[in-house]
């Protein structure tokens, strides 16, 4: 008896000891605030670059509610441990970062702290963030805080246990986090490396398109660029292994960073619309510098194809009957813009239906939410909208209007398709 309450209170011991020593590990001490934002040691130069730093990071894009004010938070972000509000932003120097040191923006972009010493979830990619060079880091700063302040109080994240315990993300940091400036690679082009630089940092592509594992961490090797999701829809691979029917070319790239559409393949649409957004500020140089690193996750030997020949083939024949109620819901809600003979378009753009990678993916997640939001802001004005039918077609009437589609274009039709129109409705309506 004695010898077993003396294991207990050793093993006990043993347990404060290492709780101890993992809270002092795992403490990040309170950087003191500024009592005022030093706007006369920002340029006009750096303030300028750093606006198209911020749009190339996408920075509005998350920390920007809907119908809120730019970048003062308290959008919804879900995920498999709970919900993740996005923080104020803005200069405010009560509920935003006005009160920040560059010391301390620079910790949470490079380490995931804040300035209080709290961990942030990773939600926020300063695993891409924290590769960004001092220089970029600084003009990104003075641009932030150069911009009008917002009194906002964003909704503060409180996830379950475990996951509310921040300090445990030390232990995902050790793992996952790998900071350091991205680096050239002697064996490529100025061009590629530049683009490398801003895919891998700023840009943080991998964040939305590349898998994660059981940890919520970016999956590696192979799996680089190979297809995520971001809020609700697929963010397609950015390699050989994407299922668009014609193969990417860098001018097909060039086009949808600069215009948000591509005839080859189609606009964008959900997350990827204000991304494109802010990708077509970047300068000619840079867009084609992104194109040429991400075209070198594909086979550089690949055909592009004919894309007319393609909408020919695919659309030449009805593959069922005319009288089919997926035909039936095809001429009255998709044809008269998405027909094969684009003259009765009227305006914007109307994507051919048989080039799209949603209606040719494994997962008809992207095809689905595409049905049901519509493109209600897109990327650019002149491409023009596309209304919703959440309210106009049941769950039933969407996968057959899909599945037919499918079927005409030569794909096999997705399983239990009402079912998953059905679950995306529940989650994309909850969601406005």
């Amino acid at each position: 008896m004695r010898t077993f309450k003396k294991i207990l209170t050793g093993g006990a011991a043993l347990v404060a000891v290492l709780a101890v020593a993992g809270l002092a590990l795992t403490h990040q001490g309170e950087i003191a605030t500024q009592a005022s934002i030093p706007s006369a040691d920002f340029t006009p130069q750096q303030i300028a670059k750093g606006k198209l730093l911020a749009a190339m990071g996408d920075c509005a894009v998350c920390h920007t509610a809907a119908n809120g004010k730019t970048n003062a938070g308290g959008l919804a972000m879900p995920s498999p441990f709970g919900t993740i509000y996005t923080s104020n932003i803005t200069p405010d120097m009560q509920t935003g970062i006005g009160s920040w040191t560059y010391e301390a923006f620079e910790r949470a972009m490079r380490h995931g702290v804040d300035r209080e010493g709290q961990y942030l979830y990773p939600a926020f990619p300063y695993t891409a963030f924290s590769r960004v060079t001092d220089e970029d880091m600084k003009d990104l700063y003075a641009f932030l805080m150069s911009e009008p302040a917002v009194s906002n109080e964003a909704p503060k994240t409180a996830l379950n246990f475990p996951y509310n315990v921040r300090r445990g993300i030390a232990a995902w940091n050790w793992l996952n986090l790998k900071p350091g400036v991205v680096a050239d690679d002697a064996q490529q082009a100025p061009e590629w490396n530049r683009g490398a630089y801003l895919v891998e940092g700023l840009g943080h592509c991998s964040a939305c398109h590349t898998p994660r594992n059981g940890m919520a961490a970016e999956k590696t090797g192979e799996f680089h660029f190979a297809g995520g999701s971001a809020e609700g829809w697929d963010a397609p691979a950015l390699t050989s292994k994407s299922a668009s029917p014609l193969p990417w070319t860098k001018g097909d790239l060039v086009d949808y960073m600069k215009t948000g559409f591509s005839e080859r393949h189609s606009v964008a649409a959900g997350p990827m619309a204000p991304v494109a957004h802010g990708l077509s500020q970047q300068s000619d140089a840079d867009i084609d510098a992104i194109a040429t690193y991400l075209m070198s996750y594909r086979d550089a030997n690949a055909a592009p194809g004919d894309a007319k020949a393609l909408i020919e083939e695919k659309t030449a024949k009805p593959k069922l009957a005319l009288d089919t109620e997926g035909y039936r819901l095809y001429q009255g809600a998709c044809m008269a813009c998405h027909r094969a003979d684009p003259s009765a378009s009227t305006f914007g753009v109307r994507p051919q239906l048989a080039l799209s990678t949603s209606l040719h993916s494994a997962s008809p997640d992207n095809a689905i939410m595409a049905v049901l939001e519509g493109v209600q802001n897109p990327a650019h004005a002149d491409l023009g909208t596309m209304p919703a039918f959440r309210h106009a077609l049941s769950d039933a009437q969407i996968a057959t209007l899909l599945n037919t589609m499918r079927m005409q274009y030569g794909v096999d039709a997705w399983k239990d398709l009402p079912a998953k129109v059905g679950q995306l409705r529940k989650q994309s309506q909850a969601q406005h």
